[in-house]
């Protein structure tokens, strides 16, 4: 099965209409595979079209033109609803921010994707408090995230992206409100899940040190795909012109 790509985007171009009239394009006819137990980072400087990229690929938004398969379904065409079962049935999200409820303690908000799916309260909590473990804070279900230092909070976002058991993880800039060396433990940790469970993960960053992470690197300037391969020795490399076409 590792030949048949859990991503799969086909010439994707996204264009955003403007306040005074006309369009604007962010992403020019984006073509790449993401196959099973990759760790793929989508990487590129503020405004190069990265961050629509991710959106399309976490479904939460379409493509203008174009084709997206995922897990072989095109979403292409999907509704609002049936891109919102997607998300909750295929995809753990892992954002910067951590998007944890305040008001709610841990385990509550790793339960949280599960209560969508309509599992009962038991199966709820004995797959979160699973989780819980594998990230390390199984003694801390009952603390409120403001309880919690920033790298144990993007431990908890971990563990509630994985409730689900998704096989891919997106993760747009995890270690973006970290310090160096929390933002280190959780790329590790991310690492660790990649190669230890065959999780396929995919990282959006801008930063190359963040990239070196991964095992492959596509690098997306002004919309367009400059470099798609194996991580470079160094960040030179990814802004030279032309596209390296990845060599399976």
């Amino acid at each position: 099965m590792k030949d048949i790509p859990i991503i799969s985007m086909q010439k994707i171009c996204k264009r955003f209409p403007l306040e005074m009239g006309g369009e604007q394009q962010v992403l020019f006819d984006n073509t790449f595979d993401v196959f099973p137990g990759e760790f793929v980072s989508i990487m590129g400087p503020s405004g190069s079209g990265k961050s629509t990229c991710m959106n399309i690929i976490g479904a939460l938004d379409t493509p203008s033109s174009g084709v997206y398969r995922l897990y072989g379904k095109d979403i292409t065409q999907m509704t609002p609803d049936e891109l919102a079962t997607v998300r909750n049935e295929y995809i753990g999200f892992v954002f910067q921010n951590f998007n944890l409820l305040p008001k709610r303690n841990i385990l509550d908000n790793i339960m949280l994707p599960l209560m969508y799916r309509g599992l009962p309260m038991r199966e709820r909590v004995r797959r979160a408090r699973e989780k819980l473990k594998l990230v390390g804070l199984e003694k801390f279900e009952t603390y409120l995230p403001t309880q919690l230092s920033g790298g144990m909070k993007q431990r908890v976002a971990i563990a509630r992206a994985l409730a689900g058991d998704p096989k891919l993880i997106l993760a747009d800039e995890p270690t973006g409100a970290l310090d160096s060396k929390m933002g280190n433990e959780i790329l590790k940790f991310l690492k660790q899940l990649n190669q230890e469970r065959g999780i396929t993960i995919v990282m959006i960053t801008h930063e190359f040190d963040i990239a070196r992470y991964s095992h492959r690197v596509i690098h997306i300037h002004d919309g367009h795909i400059t470099y798609d391969g194996r991580v470079p020795s160094c960040e030179s490399v990814l802004t030279k012109s032309g596209t390296k076409v990845r060599k399976k």
